[in-house]
Order: C-alpha cells, then structure tokens, then sequence
C-alpha cells in the first residue's frame, strides 16, 4: 500500500486499465529480437496494470535517511515528537546502516558524514542507546571522519539547534537578504529554485538561534571530549571562500547593530513571502525538506501550532510517509507523478500501444488537470511570459521545470483523445513557455531562465557549491531539444542554437554531463537522441564520438553502470555495476545513432530480456536519479519499469527515435 495524493490509502492496479495489444509488422530477426519482444509485452502489461484509476503512475522516490531524521528533529524541537513514531521511523533508519557504521547517499555507497551524523542523532532521538553494537561502530566511524567539525553545513545547522553547536560558528543568513533588488548579485533569486525556500527559511531560523538541548549528549562524535560546543577546524579555502568568510565576519558583527525594527520588518518580509508560496497540498515546493524548514522558521516567527498553515503543512508531510516495511516509517522526499506519468505513457506508446488506449487517454487527461496557470518564481526573469508548464508533483504552481514540460509534450502529442483540442492548446502553451525559458547561451536550466550566477555558489550558506544556482544543462537542453523537434521546429533558429549549444558542451571522451541522472551515460542517453532528432545525421563526429564511448564503457555482461563516485571521481565516469535503467539509456542512444544491427546493441538488449523478473519489470536497488550531484542522490522507482520498456521497444520495432 502507498498513500494518495490526498492522503487516502490505495493500492496499485486498482483499475487496471486492460492489456498491451500490439502486433508487429515483420518477423523477428533471431532469437535476442524474440526475446525482446516477449519482454517487451510483459513489460507493457506490467506497467498497465499499475496506473492509478485517475489516471496517473507514481513510485516511491527515495533519498538518504538525512530527510526521516530531519522530520524527528523538527518534531523535537517543537515538542510533538511521538514515541511510536519516533521508533518506527529509527527502525527504517537502522535498517539503512551501512556495515561499516555508516549511512551512505546511495545504495552500497560510501558512508558521508553528515548523514551519518543526522542518523546517529535520530536513532538517539528514537531511544537507541550509544552502547548498542551499531551506535558504537557509528560513533568510532564518524570520529575516523574527523567528527562533527569535519561535517557538512546542514548536520551543523540542526546540531546548534540542540546546543551541541555554536550558531557563532554557523554561517549569518541575514533576513535583510529578501529585500535585496533583483539585480542584486546575491539577491534571493540568484539562489536555484530548490535552495530558495530553505534560504529565506533559514534567515529566519538563524536570526531566532533556537536552542532545545536534547536530555542526552552526544561527545562521542568528537575526536576530543573536552567541551560540550565544539569549533570548527580550521580548513584551507580558496581565495574566493576566504573572501566570503571575512564578509560573513563582517555581516555578523552588522547584524548586531541592526535595530530591532529593522530586524522585525525583514523577518515578517520573509514569512509573507513564504507564506505566498505555500502549495495547495501544504508544502513547500512540495517537497518535504522545503517544508521541514518553513514549519520551523513560521513556528519561530510566532506561528501558532493551530493556523491553518501550519496544520496543512503538517498534513503533506504525513501524506510523504510510506511504510516499506511492517513498522517501519520512511519519508519520501517528493512525489513524482507527473515525471512518472509522462515517461510511463511514452514507454507505453513507445511499446506500441494504440495511441486512443484508455490508458493513454486517462493518462492524458489526468496530465491537463497539471498544467500550471499562473506565474512562479521564474516570472522573476520572465515577467512577461505567460505561463503554461509542468512541474513534478501533485501540486507545485510555484516551480514548474522545463524538463519535465517537455516529457510532458513528448507524451501527449501522440496520445489520440476525445480531449485533442484541449491537449492542442495545452501543448501549444507549453511550448511557448518553454521557448521563453531559453537561456542567453541557448541552453535551458530546469527551473529559471539566465540563472547562472557564480556567487551563489562562494557563500557559505549551503555546501553545494555551483549547484547552488541553475545554469542550463545538457540534459535538460536535450529534452526541450527533442520536443521542439517533435513539434517539427527542428529549424528553428532557438533549436538550432540550442543545438550548437548541445554539441559545445559533448566532453573529450564522447560523453555528455548528466546533471539529473547518474551521470554521463545519463547525459549522453538524453543528448544523442535529442541531436538525431533535431537533424543531426548519424555519421556526424559528435555522435560518433558518443557511440565510441559507450561501447567502450559497456560492461562484460552486457550492461550499462554508472556510480554516484562519478560526479567526485573523473576515473569512474561511465564504470559501475549493470543496472536496468542506464543499459536502457546507452540503449537509447545506441539506437538513435543507427546501432540497432550492432553487436553492442544485441548484448545490451540481451542483458535486459534476462534481467526481466517474473513481474515482467526489473530490479534496481541503485540510485540513478540525482538531486544535488555529490550532495542528494535519488532512487526513482519507476526509472527500472520505464526506460527497460523504451529501449526494448525502439529495438523491437525498428526505431531508432
């Protein structure tokens, strides 16, 4: 069972929506094409049966524990932490131990010490004792890393929140911040969408500097034992962090002269501004780490526990909760059903299915209900383009991304619907939209337009260094890129830009950067497809290129992997274990670049058909999706029924795009 949209429990395939019906129109070539067809139709039915009887598809979408232990902290803090809870969410926490004492980004990963940290805590928070096996093999662990001094920003920011640090040791975030003007260099709006939130959030939070000690300590993460509130240790920086660091010195010391009046007036600044963002279904961004942060800067700004905000806010995190297992509570950090939708009804489409399939209408249907109708934060940079994309959940009119718009498009304009006019108009808004989010270099970021300030990137309010803005990708450019084709303006001068872009960015070994997706086998399974789509012959260098290195980089068994390592690790790129989701986008590339006959291809697509589980799906416990590189990874549920289905179906019916 997983939870609705609306909190109500359902099941999957509650109204499975029939059968694939598909027949191909010549005989299969041997017996891998035999096998990828009977894969294929398994996977077909397997997805239909999933669809949710309104329509959509979505899969748990998981990230590390840092976000369950988040949810026990702010509970905490406030005083509403349940001991049910608490325990069912550290049973979750501690299943997710690595053996090593740690707990990892991603799956088999190496341990990262601020989620260890934020584990540790948790687990303390649900009552397990520092004596136990596992919280001294913990403990021993983080303080080999260098202890909570050596730890990332946001394990700090909670630590002082239970005095255990100093906040004269935390970065200022200045309220004052939201009155800055939009050209501003570091206005608010130079922040990425996904920073945004918690930034003017955590303004507040720090302006408050609350303090709740917890009724246990926690000296066993320090090196040394001699203080309760630890210092940083000093660590070399580069000339632009040093020259931050002294302005944060300096910010301070104004911070304390800044009248009282002042203070206040930009404090209520941020809650209005906060407050005009807060989604239909409660949230933030609808996104449960966004929310976390806002219920607490709203609650130290003097929000009752009862206003309505508060109590809707605390209702989207309850509808996040998921329980894997018999007592075990886990948060998932979004909802993905648009994403999830979209991509399902083109592997769908891509498997052969009759473009009228009630599936695919309900499907369709479902979508329009998800267009955004009024201006976000975007409209900073486009003020006067009107809006028309998607975003990537239930609700979220604030943040609709250009990435998942154009997957949007790509499915709908080839469904067949009672509904055509109303996807006609839908699409054509998008794509307007779209072309209006087009970079000055001719890429597209996800969420804003011109979005590539280096500043936000230097100060240290978050470790996320450049990721801390929204520059254009290839990724995504692939995306808009292929869309744009498909609407036939693959000679446009904006797609032609966007192409030229594309080809700039291809990197020495043939690859491109996956930004969203693990990682260049990600990227260069987006760009490639894209590019032949837009025009570019097969034979063209660029592709290739691409071709050469992904057969250079496909495993012994016939797959394709990529490890997380990657994004840290310039050795790693292209090189981990097989997992279904990136042999299906080498696969992808492949195919579009006229490989179909390739030995290459042959065994990847062999690969796949004897993965296939009995379910007629595959099994993927690695992460391939990304949120922040080297920071948030993501698993994707539905990225092992989705892109297997794609890939096999472009083999199977002879299409390379």
């Amino acid at each position: 069972m997983t939870n609705s949209a609306g909190g109500a429990p359902h099941a999957e395939g509650q109204d499975p929506a029939g059968v694939a019906d598909v027949t191909f129109a010549f005989s299969a070539s041997g017996p891998t094409e035999k096998a990828a067809r009977r894969a294929t139709m398994r996977a077909a039915n397997h997805l239909l049966a999933r669809q949710h009887a309104e329509g959509w598809w979505k899969g748990p979408f998981r990230t590390d524990v840092s976000y369950d232990a988040h949810d026990l902290f702010l509970r905490y803090l406030l005083g509403v932490l349940d001991e049910g809870l608490a325990t069912a969410s550290g049973r979750w926490i501690r299943c997710q131990q690595g053996a090593d004492g740690s707990w990892p980004l991603v799956f088999e990963g190496a341990g990262h010490l601020g989620t260890t940290i934020q584990a540790y805590v948790a687990l303390r928070l649900a009552g397990d004792s520092p004596h136990e096996e596992h919280m001294l093999r913990c403990a021993a662990w983080v303080r080999e890393q260098g202890g909570v001094a050596a730890s990332q920003l946001t394990a700090r920011v909670w630590l002082a929140m239970f005095g255990w640090w100093d906040w004269n040791d935390l970065p200022v975030v200045p309220p004052e911040i939201i009155v800055l003007p939009k050209w501003a260099p570091l206005n608010i709006y130079s922040f990425s969408a996904i920073m945004r939130v918690a930034l003017v959030s955590l303004s507040i939070i720090s302006a408050h500097r609350p303090v709740r000690p917890a009724p246990f300590s926690i000296d066993e993460l320090f090196p040394t034992s001699d203080a309760s509130v630890r210092r940083p240790t000093p660590a070399t920086t580069s000339g632009w962090e040093k020259g931050f660091q002294h302005l944060n010195s300096a910010v301070r010391a104004c911070c304390k002269s800044i009248p009282r009046p002042v203070r206040k007036t930009a404090m209520n600044a941020c809650a209005r501004w906060l407050l005009k963002r807060q989604e239909r279904d409660g949230s933030w961004g609808a996104c449960t780490p966004m929310t976390t942060w806002v219920i607490l800067a709203l609650h130290l700004h003097g929000c009752p526990s009862d206003h309505p905000v508060l109590k809707a806010a605390w209702g989207f995190l309850e509808d996040c909760v998921t329980w894997p297992e018999n007592g075990m509570r886990a948060l998932q950090t979004v909802h993905s059903p648009v994403w999830d939708t979209c991509l399902s009804s083109t592997a769908l489409l891509d498997a052969g299915l009759a473009t009228d399939h009630p599936a695919l209408v309900k499907a369709a249907d479902w979508l329009l209900t998800r267009q955004t109708d009024r201006p976000g934060d975007w409209a900073v940079r486009r003020p006067w383009l009107a809006p028309g994309g998607w975003s990537f959940q239930f609700h979220n009119q604030n943040y609709p991304d250009t990435d998942d718009t154009s997957e949007v498009i790509l499915a709908l304009r080839r469904v067949s619907s009672p509904s055509q006019k109303r996807i006609d108009e839908a699409v054509s808004r998008a794509a307007r939209w779209c072309l209006g989010m087009q970079s000055r270099n001719g890429g597209w970021g996800a969420f804003d337009a011109d979005n590539t300030s280096i500043l936000p990137g230097k100060v240290p309010f978050f470790d996320f260094r450049e990721f801390c803005a929204d520059p254009p990708t290839a990724d995504v450019t692939a995306h808009v890129v292929e869309m744009l084709a498909a609407l036939g303006m693959e000679r446009d001068p904006r797609t032609r830009r966007a192409v030229l872009w594309l080809l700039d960015q291809q990197e020495a070994n043939g690859a491109w950067y996956g930004r969203w997706g693990v990682n260049h086998i990600y990227g260069t399974g987006c760009v490639v497809p894209a590019l032949i789509a837009a025009g570019v012959p097969c034979g063209h260098v660029a592709v290739r290129r691409a071709v050469t290195w992904l057969t250079s980089t496909q495993n012994a068994d016939g797959g394709w992997g990529e490890g997380w390592q990657s994004y840290a690790d310039p050795t790693c790129t292209g090189h981990g274990p097989s997992t279904p989701s990136q042999t299906a986008w080498a696969l992808l590339a492949l195919l579009a670049a006229g490989e179909h006959d390739s030995a290459t291809v042959r065994s990847g697509v062999h690969w796949l058909t004897e993965q296939q589980t009995d379910h007629g799906t595959w099994e993927e416990p690695h992460f391939t999706g990304t949120l922040v590189p080297e920071a948030v990874a993501v698993h994707y549920d539905y990225y092992r029924h989705v892109f297997p289905l794609m890939a096999l179906s472009r083999y199977v019916l002879r299409k390379g795009h």
